[in-house]
């Protein structure tokens, strides 16, 4: 996903269609003078649906999208023949997307599945035709409801990246370079901060076929909770990862209060992260004798954890076990 075509956030105007009038027709025929009412119904105005689609990954393809109108629903006819519905629109979003009515910020839909729909905004019902209206000592009604309005409203749209393993840690930990090596992703590499400027995904392959998908989420400074850095732009695509994969290089000065700053915006941002399964990898391992690694070792944060080099390759293997225990815990009972 390059930087420029990854959209997690929009807001468009949406309109769904109005209800059709019923019909205040009568039967008319040759030998048939005074049939009586035969009115049809009017067919209902078109929804606003959204729906899943695993294949996207952004909504890119919303951003120039301003207005949405779905179709108005057509009148009733004669012979009790109920008019056409309106046309539907359907909005297809990547996983992970919630809609929310701008101006009151209520939840409308949440879409995790591919192919999983909501509607929106409804459409108008359509009106009742003149048949509906008869009775024993008024046969001849010679009116028809006219259909329902159309509903509108701001909706806004925001992605939050569905993954198994979010990357948290600062600028320049390697986050980027770990997910080049076990995945076939391809995010933008650099030996300076905030490289990367957009989340990026990549499936990582393990035994027996199966994988997981792993997010590189652009790095977190402190005070990033209170909007600093990228701020809260990219905080809340960690909320839907299963585990929080820590990273900090084994060069940093003192690991164990690294971690720490990390854990402080998280929560501060959401508290509910502070449920999720959390690992550490001490990353550029490579830069590390193993005498400093003694000296590392007993002061790490109380959480499994492991030491790795995306260079060498050193712990890779180790740190997808780890992951893949974590993801699965009851296949490893």
């Amino acid at each position: 996903m390059a930087s420029s075509n990854f959209v997690d956030q929009i807001k468009i105007y949406c309109r769904s269609g109005k209800g059709g009038p019923g019909s205040a027709h009568f039967r008319r025929e040759k030998f048939v003078p005074k049939g009586g009412p035969d009115g049809g119904d009017g067919g209902r105005g078109g929804h606003i649906i959204i729906r899943g689609n695993a294949q996207m990954w952004t909504l890119l393809h919303l951003r120039y999208t301003k207005h949405l109108h779905a179709g108005n629903g057509e009148s009733g006819g004669r012979q009790q023949s109920t008019g056409a519905s309106g046309e539907d629109v359907i909005i297809d979003v990547p996983l992970g997307t919630l809609a929310r009515n701008a101006e009151t910020d209520e939840l409308l839909a949440e879409i995790i599945e591919d192919g999983q729909t909501a509607i929106l905004l409804k459409g108008g019902r359509g009106g009742l035709g003149n048949t509906h209206f008869k009775t024993p000592t008024h046969q001849a009604p010679r009116y028809a409801q006219p259909g329902e309005p159309e509903t509108e409203a701001f909706i806004t749209m925001e992605l939050k990246i569905l993954a198994d393993v979010g990357l948290v840690g600062f600028p320049n930990a390697g986050k980027s370079t770990l997910l080049s090596v076990v995945s076939a992703a391809k995010p933008e590499i650099g030996d300076y901060p905030f490289t990367t400027l957009t989340p990026n995904l990549g499936i990582v392959s393990y035994y027996d076929h199966h994988s997981f998908i792993m997010a590189d989420i652009p790095g977190i400074i402190e005070g990033a909770s209170e909007g600093k850095g990228l701020g809260l732009r990219f905080l809340r695509h960690i909320e839907r990862n299963s585990i929080l994969l820590f990273m900090i290089p084994g060069d940093s000065n003192d690991i164990g209060r690294d971690y720490q700053i990390l854990l402080h915006e998280l929560e501060a941002y959401n508290p509910e992260l502070m449920d999720k399964t959390r690992l550490l990898a001490i990353t550029k391992s490579d830069l590390v004798d193993q005498e400093l690694r003694d000296g590392i070792t007993p002061s790490l944060p109380g959480l499994p954890s492991v030491f790795i080099s995306s260079i060498t390759g050193e712990g890779l293997k180790e740190l997808k076990d780890l992951l893949w225990k974590h993801l699965n815990p009851a296949k490893n009972e």
